[in-house]
C-alpha cells in the first residue's frame, strides 16, 4: 500500500435511493411504506470508505469489508438524495478503521463503525476458486473478457470480416444450420475479448451461412456431453451473450432464416433485429424434454411474460412478421435485403456521436437492473435437471432419428 493514508482521510459517495434499495414497510396493509433499506445504507457507507483508501493501493491490491457496526437512526423514502461520508480513524498495516456516517437532506439516517482489510487479489481470487469448486450447483465465476488489442486469429466457425467501423460475423456452420456447439462458443468468447480491444469497430453484424440464422444448441453434441460439461457449457453460453450487452460495440442480427432456441436468443442478445419475411423464430427445446438452459430473461425483456410463456411452453415456431408484432423484431424485409438492412441502419448509428451511442447503450441495458442478469443460473439448473431424464434422452434420440418423440406422462 502506498504511503499517505492517515486519520483523517475522508471518503464520500452519493446515491439516489431507487427502487433496489428499499423495502415496502406494511405493504400488505393500508398505511404502508416504501423507504431505504438498512443493507442498502450500510453498502453505500462501506463503499464510502472504499473510495477513501482506493487512491492509496498498489496494483494488485483491493479493500474488502471486514467489521461494521450500524445504527439506522432515521427513514428516508425512494427518490432521494443520500450521502455517505467515511473517516479514517485508524491506520493499523493492513487494517484500516472508520467512522462512518449517512445522511439525506434532512437527517442523520446512519452512524457506526467499520473495518476494511487490504488483500492481494491474485491470491483472494485464487482462494475464491478453490471453494466454488468445491460447491454446489450454480456458483459460477464472471466469463473473464480479457481484451485483445491484437490481432483476431482465424476463427474456426466464425467468419469475421471488418470494413471500417463495421463488424460482420457470419456463424459458419451451414451443415448443421449453424448450430452453436463448444467450439463455436470458444470462438464467440475469443471475438469478445477482440472486440472489447477494438473500440475503435462500433457496430457488429450477425448473420448465419446457408439458409439459417442459427437453429439452436447443437443437439446431437448435448446429448454425449457428461453433465458437468453441460452445465459448464450452458453458463459460458448465457455469460458469452450477456457480453454482448457490457461491449461498446452495437449489435445488429441480420436474421436471414431460422432463429431457434440458441438462435432465438442470440437474436435477442442483439441490440437490433432485422428479418427476413422467411425468417422463423421459436423457442423449441420444450420438444426435446427440457426448458431453455438461458436467454428466458432477454426474451421476456423484449416480448414481455405473456409471450415469453407462450414460446417457451408452446415451443411453436412463429412467423417474422408475428415476431415483428410481438416486438422481437424491428424491421422485417425481402431475403434479399437483410443485409442491406442491416448496413443501413450500421450507417445510421455510425453517424450518432460514439461516445454518446456506447453510454446510451450501457444506460438502456444497465435499466433492466441485476436480477435478470443472473437468472441464467436457475435456468441452467432446470434444464440439467430435465437433461438428466427420460423424457430428455428420449428428446435427444427422436431428433437424432428424426421421428417425433415419445414422452412419458
Amino acid at each position: 500500500m502506498k504511503s499517505g493514508l492517515t486519520v483523517g482521510t475522508v471518503g464520500e459517495l452519493q446515491a439516489i435511493v431507487g427502487a433496489d434499495h428499499v423495502i415496502h414497510l406494511g405493504a400488505d396493509r393500508p398505511g404502508g411504506a416504501v423507504v431505504f433499506a438498512t443493507p442498502a445504507m450500510i453498502n453505500l457507507m462501506e463503499l464510502a470508505a472504499r473510495e477513501a483508501i482506493r487512491p492509496f493501493l498498489d496494483d494488485g491490491e483491493e479493500s474488502v469489508g471486514a467489521v461494521v457496526q450500524i445504527e439506522h437512526l432515521a427513514a428516508t423514502p425512494i427518490g432521494a438524495a443520500v450521502r455517505a461520508v467515511a473517516r479514517v480513524t485508524s491506520v493499523n498495516r493492513k487494517l484500516i478503521d472508520f467512522e462512518i456516517q449517512a445522511f439525506d437532506a434532512v437527517d442523520l439516517i446512519g452512524k457506526g463503525t467499520h473495518t476494511r482489510a487490504i488483500i492481494q487479489t491474485d491470491r483472494f481470487t485464487q482462494r475464491l476458486a478453490e471453494k466454488a469448486s468445491k460447491l454446489s450447483e450454480g456458483v459460477v465465476l464472471p466469463m473473464p473478457l480479457i481484451a485483445n488489442s491484437g490481432d483476431l486469429k482465424p476463427l474456426p466457425t466464425l467468419a469475421v470480416t471488418v470494413d471500417g467501423a463495421i463488424a460482420s460475423v457470419i456463424l459458419n456452420r451451414p451443415q448443421k444450420l449453424n448450430a452453436v456447439n463448444q467450439q463455436m462458443t470458444a470462438d464467440w468468447e475469443q471475438l469478445n475479448c477482440w472486440l472489447a480491444g477494438h473500440p475503435e469497430v462500433q457496430v457488429v453484424i450477425v448473420t448465419g451461412a446457408g439458409d439459417a440464422f442459427c437453429a439452436g444448441d447443437d443437439v446431437g453434441e448435448v446429448g454425449t456431453l457428461p453433465i458437468d460439461v453441460a452445465t459448464q457449457l450452458s453458463h459460458r453460453q448465457a455469460r458469452m451473450y450477456l457480453t454482448w450487452e457490457q461491449l461498446p460495440q452495437v449489435f445488429i442480427a441480420a436474421v436471414n432464416g431460422a432463429a431457434l432456441g440458441a438462435g432465438c436468443v442470440m437474436a435477442c442478445a442483439c441490440d437490433f433485429r432485422i428479418a427476413a419475411h422467411s425468417a422463423k423464430f421459436g423457442m423449441p427445446e420444450i420438444l426435446l424434454g427440457w426448458p431453455p438452459g438461458y436467454g428466458v430473461a432477454q426474451l421476456t425483456a423484449l416480448i414481455g411474460k405473456a409471450r415469453a410463456l407462450e414460446m417457451c411452453v408452446l415451443g411453436q415456431q412463429i412467423t417474422s412478421q408475428v415476431a415483428a408484432n410481438y416486438g422481437l423484431t424491428h424491421e422485417v424485409v425481402p431475403l434479399g435485403r437483410v443485409q442491406a438492412a442491416a448496413r443501413e441502419l450500421a450507417t445510421q448509428l455510425l453517424a450518432r456521436p460514439a461516445s454518446a451511442l456506447r453510454e446510451t447503450k450501457r444506460l438502456v441495458h444497465q435499466d433492466e437492473g441485476v436480477q435478470s442478469k443472473i437468472a441464467y443460473l436457475a435456468d441452467t439448473a432446470g434444464y440439467i435437471r430435465c437433461l438428466q431424464g427420460p423424457d430428455a434422452r428420449e428428446g435427444i434420440a427422436a431428433f437424432n432419428e428424426k421421428r417425433p418423440p415419445r414422452f412419458g406422462s
